[in-house]
């Protein structure tokens, strides 16, 4: 199962955490800017390639000690085709050095379109005949449950015919998230509804240690809810985004993980990302900065949950 493969890449690196590859062209440094710029353009293929080599710096910088990484499409799709392209190259780099890849698309429909946008990301797309290719070869990806069951239905399908795995929106990190997620119905908030739904969903693909290959995003910013979202949904693994930036701690993650130390993959995109400038360090220490805030983050984190 997708999720044990998972679980066994963060025991082996001893790290609960995802590095977010959510790339502005103003994150990377100037000097790697400067030479695509120089091989491309001022224009969005020099841009994608410069995000590209930034991220493939970071990826070689980080292969050894973080489990998975965690792409943002959107921080792609803003620079068009060229973007696109960075996107799939960084998805195959990454999973040739042995990442797990967890690109963060939140994407959904209904029927049809649900299972377009699964096999996008999934599955295989058929060219004719018995000929598959994959578009773009994701371990997982994020899914928005707020379509109900025949939205959520051709992700898990694709989740069993290809071994891979989808986290869905329980309860996310963002301040308004409460607009929605909190509201009560029927004597139950919205995100506890889901998070039931999730569990129930998550059943159809358990994986031999324990855990479904459908998990549920929740944010390291809501620790309360993160506890109760754990007794709701014990075999369900969760992806924490909210640490670092957004103001989540490594306490306040605590209480996604269950007593076996399992149970949660945390998040950092900026933190690890732009470290470099965070820190003051020179440009081209760039990568050797995302390093040791990737290990003090590990450590923090395996401090307050071991």
């Amino acid at each position: 199962m997708s999720i044990d493969i998972l679980i066994d890449k963060i025991r082996q690196k001893n790290n609960p955490s995802v590095v977010g590859l959510d790339p502005r062209i103003e994150y990377v440094p100037e000097f790697i800017r400067e030479e695509c710029y120089t091989r491309c353009g001022r224009n969005l293929k020099g841009v994608a390639q410069a995000i590209l080599e930034f991220n493939k710096k970071l990826i070689d910088e980080l292969c050894d000690i973080i489990p998975a990484v965690k792409p943002q499409s959107a921080y792609y799709e803003m620079y068009g085709v060229e973007g696109i392209k960075t996107l799939y190259e960084t998805i195959e780099y990454a999973r040739n050095k042995g990442l797990y890849v967890i690109t963060d698309v939140k994407r959904n429909d209904i029927g049809s379109t649900a299972e377009a946008y699964s096999t996008a990301y999934l599955g295989k797309t058929q060219i004719e005949g018995d000929i598959y290719v994959d578009a773009f070869a994701s371990d997982s990806i994020t899914v928005n449950p707020y379509l109900g069951t025949d939205g959520i239905q051709p992700f898990i399908n694709d989740c069993s015919k290809y071994n891979k795995s989808i986290f869905i929106l329980v309860k996310t990190s963002n301040r308004s998230s409460g607009e929605v997620q909190d509201l009560m119905t029927a004597g139950e908030t919205v995100y506890e509804k889901i998070a039931a739904l999730v569990n129930q969903w998550g059943s159809q693909c358990m994986g031999q240690k324990g855990y479904s290959n459908i998990g549920a995003v929740v944010g390291a910013t809501y620790p309360e809810q993160a506890a109760k979202l754990r007794k709701i949904m014990p075999n369900t693994y969760f992806l924490v985004p909210g640490y670092g930036a957004q103001g989540g701690t490594a306490k306040d993650v605590a209480n996604c993980f269950n007593k076996d130390g399992l149970g949660a993959i945390v998040n950092s995109s900026r933190g690890i990302m732009c470290a470099y400038i965070n820190k003051k360090y020179e440009e081209k220490e760039f990568a050797a900065a995302a390093r040791e805030e990737a290990i003090r983050m590990r450590d923090e984190i395996l401090n307050c949950i071991i």
